[in-house]
C-alpha cells in the first residue's frame, strides 16, 4: 500500500544529500506522499519550507540519507515509533543502510507497491533501553558504554546480571551491546561478531587490567547494571553520544526494549557478504 507520508532524516555535511533530498522529495509529489523533515535538517539542507515539527512517529516510512551513523539518528529521532526505515548510502560501505543513491527511486517505487506483494521485508532489530538510577536516558541500537573520565587511569566498575554481582572490572569502561552493536566498538574491544538476526546481550570489557578479559555473550532477557564503584567518575555514552556523568554509586542499567529498530530490506541482507567486503577478507 503506497505511503501516505514520509519523513527524511539526512546527514547535513554530505555534499551530495541535498540534491538526493530533492529527488526524494519531487517522488513524494509525484506520488501524492506528504513529505517533511525536522526543522534542523530542512534549514541545514537548504529546504526550510518543508521543515515541520510533527511526530516522526506520524510518518509511513523514514528515510536515513548518508551512512550507519545517519541510520543510528534516524532510529533515535524516532524514539521507539515503529516506522519502517530506509537507508540511502552517501557513505563508504556500512552495515545497516540498503539501498545506493542511483536506486533510490527504484526502492521507493517497490516499498510503495507494499510487502504483501512481496517487494520488501522487514530486517528486526533489538535494542536496549538504557537507565541511570532509575530514570531511563535513552534507547541503545549499538551499545550503551561505561568509559572512564580521566585519561591515563582505569575506572573501577561493578558489573551486576539480573540483579547479582558478577564481577568488578578494573578496566577504561565496559561496554553492553547488541548484535547489531556487535560490529561497532565492541568489535573493536575484541568482543564477538553476532550475526544481527540473533537476539543477545554482550558485555565486554575496554582495556581491562584484569586477568579476565573475556566478552560475555547473555541472553536477550537478562538485565545488566553496571555501578562506578571507585573514586573516579565515569561517562554513559549512547550509541557513541554522551547521556550522563556518573560518580560513585550510580548505577547504569541496560534491559532489553520492548521498541525495535525496523529496516526496509528489498531482498535477502546478505550479512556476512557484507561482513566479508567490510574486512576484506579474500576467497582461498
Amino acid at each position: 500500500m503506497k505511503p501516505a507520508s514520509l519523513m527524511l532524516v539526512a546527514h547535513l555535511h554530505r555534499e551530495a544529500a541535498p540534491a538526493h533530498a530533492v529527488v526524494v522529495m519531487d517522488w513524494c509529489k509525484q506520488h501524492d506522499v506528504d513529505f517533511w523533515m525536522s526543522p534542523a535538517d530542512a534549514e541545514g539542507l537548504g529546504l526550510s519550507q518543508h521543515g515541520s515539527e510533527r511526530a516522526p512517529g506520524d510518518a509511513d516510512v523514514v528515510v536515513s540519507l548518508g551512512g550507519d551513523g545517519t541510520m543510528l539518528r534516524s532510529v533515535e529521532v524516532l524514539g521507539g515509533a515503529a516506522v519502517p526505515l530506509i537507508g540511502v548510502n552517501l557513505g563508504s560501505l556500512g552495515y545497516l543502510t540498503e539501498v545506493e543513491p542511483d536506486t533510490m527511486t527504484e526502492a521507493l517505487d517497490r516499498f510503495a507497491l507494499g510487502a504483501e506483494a512481496g517487494e520488501w521485508n522487514l530486517d528486526v532489530r533489538m535494542m536496549l533501553d538504557v537507565a541511570v538510577n532509575g530514570t531511563v536516558v535513552g534507547r541503545a541500537l549499538n551499545e550503551a558504554v561505561v568509559e572512564k573520565k580521566e585519561s591515563g587511569h582505569t575506572v573501577r566498575l561493578l558489573a551486576r546480571i539480573d540483579g547479582n554481582d558478577f564481577t568488578y572490572y578494573e578496566a577504561d569502561g565496559l561496554i553492553v551491546a547488541t548484535p547489531t552493536g556487535s560490529t561497532a566498538y565492541s568489535l573493536s574491544a575484541r568482543g564477538p561478531i553476532v550475526s544481527p538476526g540473533h537476539r543477545a546481550i554482550l558485555l565486554t570489557p575496554v582495556s581491562p587490567h584484569m586477568l579476565f578479559d573475556r566478552s560475555l555473550v547473555l541472553s536477550p532477557d537478562e538485565v545488566v547494571e553496571i555501578e562506578v564503584a571507585g573514586h573516579r567518575s565515569a561517562d554513559v555514552a549512547i550509541d557513541g553520544q554522551p547521556a550522563a556523568v556518573l560518580e560513585t554509586g550510580d548505577v547504569v542499567r541496560c534491559s532489553p526494549s520492548a521498541a525495535t529498530a525496523n529496516f526496509v530490506r528489498f531482498g535477502a541482507y546478505p550479512y556476512h557478504q557484507i561482513l566479508k567486503s567490510k574486512f576484506g577478507l579474500a576467497d582461498r
